[in-house]
């Protein structure tokens, strides 16, 4: 009994893993694309819709701090009132 769950459980999730669409983006039948934003001669395409941004996905820095420096006084830093 347990070995035929197993293989149901792996059959299904064979099943799943095909259900990928691998082609080209397009809206559903009846609809368009958003229109172009103002001051754009185009409209996006589907992957640039999907792509994320700079600012969503910004770039990672790996500079290592080479020596301790010290901070600078932040005049916003101020203690909780009340």
């Amino acid at each position: 009994m347990k070995t035929s769950c197993k293989i149901v459980a792996l059959a299904a999730l064979v099943l799943l893993s095909a259900c990928g669409n691998r082609g080209a983006l397009e809206p559903p039948k009846g609809q368009s694309l958003p229109q172009a934003v103002y001051g754009e001669a185009e409209r996006p395409t589907g992957e640039e819709l999907i792509t994320p941004s700079t600012q969503a996905q910004p770039e990672r820095s790996d500079e290592l701090l080479r020596r301790s420096e010290k901070r600078q006084d932040d005049k916003f830093d101020l203690p909780p009132t009340g």
